[in-house]
């Protein structure tokens, strides 16, 4: 696999952490939980608050990469790119992305997550805040 095509992958999966998905496994079994985290080299996944196809709950569960067939997330991941160009349009050249981290600074001391304006007081982290919720509407909308 391309070293673009790599990374581009793992981006995919990383976006799905700490989001609901379903694991099914080589011999057709599935499990629903949250994806806690993955190990690049074997394509293992961590589950936690899982739920099989029977409705037993397991706190905690980990699937070797080997005997996962398909994982899919029902859920659409939070696109952090696109509300780091709507609010590099409001505060040129004043925006940085953070993908990996799930974090977007405006001027350097407010930061924005996908749940909106995480740190940062005064006018511009309102004016941040107001920016991000307009995009919440828009994208609620679609």
């Amino acid at each position: 696999m391309s070293t673009v095509a790599a990374k581009k992958f793992f981006e995919e999966l990383t976006s799905l952490l700490q989001r609901p998905v379903t694991a099914v496994t080589t011999d057709g079994k599935e499990f629903s939980g949250t994806l806690m985290g993955f190990d690049p080299s074997t394509l293992s996944v961590c589950l936690s608050d899982v739920t099989d196809e029977s409705g037993k709950k397991v706190t905690k569960m980990f699937i070797y990469g080997r005997n996962l067939a398909r994982l899919y997330s029902l859920e659409k991941p939070f696109d952090l790119r696109k509300l780091a160009e709507r609010l590099d349009r409001v505060f040129p050249r004043m925006v940085k992305l953070y993908e990996e981290a799930g974090v977007i600074t405006v001027m350097d001391r407010i930061r924005v997550t996908a749940s909106g304006v995480v740190e940062g007081t005064g006018p511009m982290a309102e004016r941040v805040q107001k920016v991000y919720e307009e995009f919440m509407k828009e994208i609620a909308s679609e």
